[in-house]
């Protein structure tokens, strides 16, 4: 079978998209069990948070009608960018806040429990196929935490993840957000790379930003370009054919 009559077979499945012109010309979306990563510029934080009311929408216009379990580790959820995304859609912003389950990870230990221990737990109880690890990295960039027992702990953190979407049948999406470059960094973004099934990164590009898709099973890889961080939860979205519920 081709891979374009497999992508045509997956589209045709519960797929969750950007719903960005560009974007969805490249890549149609999300499906139940990718592992992903989205990684580069700060522009993929703005974008998880699209995703989060995307989520929630019905199936008809790109959503999966889901609960959404969002694991904080870096107080990186934005209330407020939720809201102005949620208005645009004509949703109620607190109805929408409501089926967000935000779990706040502050140390690498905690990161650890919620994903290993509690996960499980969380996703069946809040009946949510779509969860975001935001931040994956940042917690165990602390040097406080031995290079050594960081990398392992990252490691098994990133295989268990990878594991837990094709077991569980849900989309797992972690943002990889910008940090300060070291060895333990660029380890820890080789080991979920390598394990992710769908890659997208961003780079800031003119007056622009370029969504990149570096990894996907059945979809074309390449590039595209939409608004700069300061125009995608606005202007930019504004301008767009918002199907509404």
């Amino acid at each position: 079978m081709s891979s374009r009559m497999i992508s045509k077979n997956l589209l045709s499945r519960s797929c969750l998209s950007f719903n960005i012109k560009n974007i969805d010309a490249l890549f149609p979306g999300f499906t139940l069990g990718n592992f992903a990563v989205l990684y580069g510029s700060s522009a993929v934080l703005p974008l998880s948070m699209l995703l989060c009311v995307r989520a929630q929408l019905p199936y008809q216009i790109g959503g999966l009608e889901t609960n959404v379990t969002f694991v904080d580790g870096g107080n990186t959820f934005r209330l407020y960018d939720i809201s102005h995304i949620a208005r645009l859609y004509e949703l109620n912003p607190e109805k929408v806040l409501e089926r967000i389950f935000i779990s706040r990870a502050f140390t690498a230990y905690q990161m650890t429990s919620i994903i290993l221990d509690r996960l499980q737990k969380n996703v069946e109880q809040h009946d949510s196929e779509f969860v975001i690890v935001s931040d994956i990295s940042g917690l165990f960039l602390d040097k406080d935490i031995s290079a050594r027992e960081a990398r392992e702990v990252f490691n098994q953190l990133i295989i268990h993840l990878s594991t837990f979407a094709q077991r569980n049948h849900i989309v797992v999406a972690a943002t990889y957000l910008p940090h300060h470059l070291s060895n333990r960094n660029i380890f820890f973004k080789t080991i979920i790379c390598g394990c992710a099934n769908v890659i997208i990164s961003t780079m800031p590009c003119e007056r622009s930003q370029q969504f990149i898709l570096e990894k996907h099973p059945f979809f074309d890889l390449g590039s595209t370009n939409f608004p700069s961080e300061d125009f995608v939860l606005t202007k930019f979205m504004e301008t767009q054919t918002w199907a509404k519920l």
